[in-house]
């Protein structure tokens, strides 16, 4: 019986091989999982949520330069690097966007950078402050691959590390709605009679009320923040994978391997968690795919309404909500970029839950 189990999970690994697209996403999706993780490491601005702002340069399209005068910090604060690459660094320097300098003995004069036209103010700053840097550690050419936001920070970093949210998301969604929907649907199959009466009431009960407005409610009774929109979304999420769970145990329960495991004195526990549901989990995953994608989409849209993940923290749907109002003043690029990045990862997830659904299909 496991000999079989194993080839059928074989099979349906070389179908999934075969499915380009499929393959294709999840190498995206693997992708977009190392940004999430290593965004710190490999953004420009590494500073905590990317929130360096220089207003001088605010709305910049995609691939500007500027010089860029940076004065390190004079704070020593004490960091991990555990801390430092999954928080942001706090001891940021200071940047300063500038369109000219010159150094006079131990002097570096600069002019500000100003844009339509203007003529930026002229300051100077002492160089014995910082003895230990050249001029080249002092004065950089920056470029803003993905432009800057209306507060001129770094859109490419303010993507990277918002990537977070949006991915993290899914996976505590999902696996919060795998928990209660696996547990509701496995009790309700199994049992049945009045159990299956009670735990169906509560599905219909929770399915009737429409998802966002469900969320709304449980981000409003838990507060606002970043924890709590993840357990808000996947608390509304279960009752997908509870229907699912419960259609298939009673398809299951009455086969032979199951009466087998009762002849032989199995309890209920054990015959639910060791040979009903490992057999009918291929439509729990393809489901769990499907959420996955839904929880982002959910996310974005409770940011944009702003009782998503709160300023200063970088949140794709928070972008958009900034910027939406750009696309008729000829910046588009502000709000178009962060609503590609949640195009491309809930297609990704919806081609990868297609391509196991494919895999898993027996019939094909």
């Amino acid at each position: 019986m496991v000999q079989k189990s194993n080839s059928l999970k074989h099979l349906a690994l070389q179908k999934f091989k075969k499915n380009f697209w499929g393959v294709f996403s999840f190498c995206f999706i693997v992708l977009v999982g190392l940004v999430a993780i290593f965004a710190y490491v490999i953004s420009p601005d590494n500073s905590r949520y990317a929130n360096q702002m220089h207003l001088t340069i605010h709305s910049k399209p995609p691939g500007f330069k500027v010089s860029m005068l940076v004065m390190p910090s004079q704070l020593n604060v004490k960091q991990s690097g555990f801390n430092k690459l999954f928080f942001g660094d706090i001891n940021t320097a200071t940047e300063i966007p500038i369109s000219e300098f010159t150094i006079k003995e131990n002097m570096l004069a600069y002019t500000e950078y100003a844009s339509d036209g203007l003529e930026g103010q002229q300051k100077m700053i002492d160089l014995s402050d910082f003895k230990d840097y050249n001029t080249t550690d002092l004065v950089k050419e920056r470029t803003f691959y993905f432009g800057t936001d209306k507060y001129g920070r770094d859109m490419l970093s303010r993507v990277m590390v918002g990537t977070r949210i949006s991915f993290f998301i899914g996976f505590v969604a999902v696996f919060i709605s795998l928990v209660i929907g696996v547990f509701m649907g496995s009790v309700a199959g199994y049992f049945g009679g009045k159990i299956d009466a009670l735990v169906m009431w509560i599905i219909n009960v929770t399915w009737s009320i429409p998802t966002l407005l469900l969320v709304i409610a449980i981000t409003l009774a838990l507060g606002k923040g970043f924890w709590q929109v993840f357990i808000a979304v996947g608390l509304t999420m279960w009752v997908e994978v509870a229907r699912v769970v419960r259609g298939q145990i009673i398809s299951v329960k009455e086969m032979q391997y199951v009466t087998a495991a009762r002849a032989l004195g199995f309890g209920d526990f054990r015959i639910i968690t060791k040979h009903i549901l490992p057999n009918i989990m291929a439509p729990v995953i393809v489901i769990s795919a499907a959420n996955f994608a839904a929880a982002i989409l959910i996310e974005s849209g409770l940011s944009f309404l702003g009782i998503g993940a709160q300023p200063p923290m970088a949140s794709w749907g928070a972008m958009i909500k900034d910027h939406y109002n750009y696309i008729i003043l000829g910046k588009p690029y502000l709000a178009l970029i962060p609503g590609f990045c949640i195009m491309g990862i809930v297609m990704a997830f919806m081609l990868v839950g297609n391509a196991l659904r494919d895999a898993f299909d027996v019939k094909s």
